[in-house]
């Protein structure tokens, strides 16, 4: 009980004051630009055997629904990096995923690339998205993920600022599902690289006629099940690599 407080104390002492690196044998938190800007979450802890199934861009009107529906099927929990713009089009399907016990995080307003934007624009877009998600959940978002995995220093000290943290995800998870890949090559992205504690990014809203991410999840999640694994969202990966 003492080291996991100490740990937590640590991390938050992490976020505060911008220490640019913590390396626990249980818990990995990397860091980007040799240390320059401080810390993101890029995995958690490899002692359980767990991960965490994140969604960027977000919501969709028809695939984050199915998507959710899948989860429920497998009894995963998620974290959903939505867009403001979106959240704000489609209120019920944010409301929905909090209901159903799922994270929500904050992806910006409307997908803007951090290194070509004004720290003013910075801080107008990132909490405009959280504030319209805490009028949806009366609950402000703690984990914030930067379009494109793309930040600077202006973004590190605005998102610290507000308490929160960012976070990535394990460089072998990333499932380029944007793109629309083949259902094939989506499963075994995911499943061929699969290790504990990491977090797997994927995307709820494509702009194509059929997402392939949907039918990817039905294959995924059983055939994660059936090793073991279980679903959980970032910040549960967290507090579960600090214990």
């Amino acid at each position: 009980m003492k080291n996991k407080t100490l740990l937590k104390v640590i991390l938050i002492l992490f976020i505060l004051l911008n220490i640019s690196f913590i390396n626990h044998k249980d818990f990995k938190i990397a860091t980007i630009s040799g240390n320059k800007y401080g810390m993101v979450i890029k995995n958690g802890s490899e002692k359980e055997k767990v991960v965490a199934l994140t969604f960027d861009d977000g919501p969709h009107p028809k695939y984050t629904n199915q998507i959710l529906d899948i989860l429920n099927k497998y009894d995963a929990k998620a974290t959903f990096f939505v867009l403001g713009k979106f959240a704000e089009t489609y209120p019920k399907i944010v409301q929905r995923q909090w209901k159903e016990g799922h994270e929500i995080g904050n992806h910006t307003y409307s997908h803007i690339n951090i290194n070509k934007t004004s720290r003013e624009k910075l801080q107008e877009e990132y909490e405009k998205t959280q504030n319209i998600i805490y009028s949806l959940t009366k609950r402000e978002p703690r984990v914030f993920r930067p379009p494109y995995g793309s930040f600077d220093e202006k973004a590190m000290d605005i998102v610290e600022k507000n308490n929160s943290i960012i976070v990535l995800w394990s460089a072998h998870q990333d499932s380029k599902d944007w793109s629309n890949p083949e259902i094939d090559k989506i499963v075994n992205t995911t499943l061929s690289n699969i290790k504990n504690g990491d977090i797997i990014l994927f995307h709820d809203y494509v702009y194509y006629d059929k997402s392939h991410t949907v039918e990817a999840l039905n294959r995924i999640l059983p055939e994660l099940k059936n090793r073991g694994y279980k679903f959980v969202t970032v910040s549960q990966l967290i507090d579960l690599s600090l214990e």
